[in-house]
């Protein structure tokens, strides 16, 4: 195994080594050898990052970046505290400072000190700024741009163009995006404050430095300013070179483009394509040798290189334009693909969506707080423990065709429910006896129908005081949705889940399943059956119960309407019992006798089973009374039902299922002994 493996292999403890051996710098002073071995390994590891983002393709595949700049940062100031302390104590500090600070300014200070100033000044004011502003204004559209970007994202999912993981995939990259951005924009800060340090330790070094060799090391003045004043520059350029290249480093990066090549091959590519301005460039810089008294032979050199270089990038151009018009002509006479063929699921729909605005969003990113998604998990098991039908997962995607706060919940494909809601706000809702009077916006509780007041997230407590329910916004899309779940459960209930549904009680009752189906009652049949019990929200999760009770009656009849009847007589005390108050006693609406002798003689037999052929303006009146009387009742916090016999039951609840979709509708046969039946009121039409 190689170096570079092994140090692969330990990469986690490299990096907590390397920050212990930084705090372990700036406080145990260091032998001058080692400090010449460190500030050579800074310059190194400053030529090896600026070198290697220009091979990167994407800012995104350097995203350490930011770490990596905190920690050279960190490194060089430790450099920076140990030749400080070497200097002030020593009067020495390691022969690459010195060759810096005698060779590379001639141990001129005055000379030294401009240079230094010059990096600083190039480094903090030209790079260090732009690259700050550019990485601030990256992560502000990164972010502005998030949304668009998770719609495109479903977009293409809708449209089958990904999969699944590429979704995942492209989604956690747009995070890591505004991560990076974000964190580089934080990160210039080090850079600039690296400066700053830089101008503090040079100042502090030499004024310190020419106090202590002329008050303690008996120097004269000149000689501690030409001795302190090499180290300082030595120390000042030996820090601010690996500074400005990674200042540099940091520029680079963050105005990388979306190009996937590396820089050099960006910008030659870039520049050889526009040949005109290569070509008219050199012959510009070539005719400047003309002009008196400037110096002929390197302005003949450069216009001469650059005039070539454009003729050749012509001639280049030419060949690829050609190249390219050849592919073109080849996929011109190439035969025309086969017709796209769809896979089995291409043209699924989704049993349950739940469509929203691009502001609701975050209700669905767990990383923002947002608990929709497991809250419908919690919804899908209330279903199933309630009603025992098994929801599928429910699609949850945004819709750019709605707006910013809306969301649409769809059954089979079909619209059935739409509402808007306001960001930042909470829904009140009035349940009857609440004060009026509370300030907000007035609506409607979609779920319900309740009186509600949208208000603000600060007057939850004197709305509550008032009397009203308060609920956030998640709460109102879940009980939404769970409502919506109840009303259509019939229509959720597919072939394929009842068959599942009785492989399941197969496990546990076989001879309840094998006895009915399939010699009896076909799969649909049984499927029917069930549809009609959920249709009146009554639960089928006693499945073992109601296929006996139809599996006795399929020897007279397969009408599944007639089935149902009689399964309900079996789930008789399941049914009333959801319908009774504490004392068990049932608040009920009766039909007049007559009314009821009338509807009974309207039934016609029908090929497809008994029809109700009741008079239409009759059957308007009858609905209107009871809709008067169950809204008199509800008023005084009652929730009546209907009690008729069991000839005309399912007659009865078809005709008022639309007008009147909450009121219950039960037989007299299905009213269980302990339970008190209170006549409120006898309608007759």
């Amino acid at each position: 195994m190689g170096f570079a493996q092994r140090l692969l292999k330990h990469s986690d403890l490299a990096a907590a080594l390397a920050v212990i051996m930084v705090v372990a710098m700036m406080m145990v002073p260091l032998p001058t050898p080692l400090l010449d071995l460190l500030i050579v390994a800074n310059i190194a590891a400053a030529l090896t990052i600026v070198i290697g983002t220009m091979y990167v393709g994407r800012a995104l595949d350097f995203s350490s970046f930011p770490s990596l700049l905190l920690m050279t940062t960190l490194f060089r100031l430790a450099i920076n505290v140990s030749v400080t302390r070497l200097i002030l104590l020593h009067g020495d500090a390691g022969k690459v400072v010195h060759a810096f600070g005698s060779f590379v300014v001639g141990g001129n200070l005055i000379v030294g000190l401009t240079v230094f100033l010059i990096l600083i000044v190039i480094q903090f004011a030209v790079i260090t700024s732009g690259a700050g502003r550019v990485a601030e204004v990256a992560a502000r559209f990164t972010l502005d741009a998030m949304p668009g970007k998770q719609m495109a994202i479903d977009a293409d999912l809708n449209a089958g163009q990904i999969t699944d993981d590429d979704a995942r995939t492209r989604r956690a990259e747009i995070g890591r995006e505004a991560d990076f951005y974000g964190a580089m924009d934080g990160a210039s800060k080090f850079v600039k404050g690296d400066a700053i340090a830089g101008v503090v330790i040079v100042t502090v070094n030499l004024l310190a430095g020419i106090t202590i060799g002329v008050l303690q090391g008996g120097l004269s003045a000149s000689e501690a300013v030409h001795t302190y004043s090499i180290l300082t520059i030595g120390d000042a350029l030996g820090a601010q070179i690996p500074a400005l290249l990674i200042s540099t480093a940091t520029g680079i990066l963050v105005t990388r483009s979306g190009s996937t090549n590396d820089l050099g091959g960006q910008i030659t590519t870039e520049i050889l394509r526009q040949q005109r301005a290569s070509t008219i460039a050199g012959a510009t810089i070539a005719a400047l040798a003309l002009v008196p008294g400037l110096p002929k032979l390197p302005f003949l050199i450069v216009g001469g290189i650059v005039y070539a270089v454009g003729r050749g990038s012509r001639l280049n151009i030419a060949e690829e334009k050609r190249e390219a018009d050849e592919r073109t002509r080849e996929a011109a006479e190439a035969p025309s693909p086969a017709p796209l063929e769809l896979g089995p699921g291409a043209l699924a729909i989704d049993p349950l969506e739940l469509s929203i605005g691009f502001g609701l969003v975050t209700l669905v990113d767990e990383s923002a707080g947002g608990s929709l998604l497991a809250r419908i998990g919690v919804v899908r098991r209330q279903v199933a423990n309630e009603l025992g039908l098994v929801i599928g997962p429910v699609r949850v995607r945004d819709d750019v065709s709605l707006e910013s706060h809306e969301y649409v919940v769809r059954v089979r494909g079909v619209e059935v429910a739409r509402t808007r809601v306001i960001p930042g706000h909470r829904l009140a809702m009035d349940p009857g006896d609440a004060v009026p009077g509370l300030a907000g916006l007035p609506t409607v509780e979609p779920a319900f129908g309740l009186p509600a007041v949208w208000i603000d997230d600060g007057a939850r407590a004197e709305a509550e005081a008032l009397g009203y329910t308060v609920v956030d916004i998640e709460s109102v899309v879940v009980t939404h949705l769970t409502e919506v779940i109840r009303r259509h459960a019939d229509e959720l209930l597919t072939r394929q889940e009842t068959k599942a549904l009785l492989d399941g009680l197969r496990e546990l009752n076989a001879a309840a399943v094998e006895e009915v189906v399939p010699d009896r009652l076909s799969v649909g049949e049984v499927q029917r059956v069930l549809q009609a019990l959920l249709r009146e929200g009554v639960s089928i999760r006693d499945l073992g119960t109601i296929l006996e009770s139809i599996g006795d009656k399929s020897i007279v009849t397969r009408d599944p309407s007639v089935l149902a009847e009689h399964a309900r007589q079996a789930l008789a005390r399941q049914i009333v019992t959801a319908h009774v108050d504490e004392e068990r006693t049932l608040a009920a609406i009766t039909l007049d006798p007559e009314m009821e002798q009338e509807i009974a003689e309207s039934l016609v037999a029908t090929a497809d089973g008994e029809l109700l052929a009741l008079d239409p303006d009759r059957a308007a009146v009858l609905v209107a009374g009871l809709a008067e009387r169950v809204h008199e009742l509800s008023r005084g916090g009652v929730r009546p039902v209907l009690v008729c016999s069991s000839r005309v039951r399912r007659h009865v609840r078809r005709l008022i299922e639309q007008a009147l979709p909450q009121l219950a509708v039960l037989a007299y046969t299905e009213i269980v002994p302990g339970i008190r039946v209170e006549s409120s009121v006898m309608v007759a039409a």
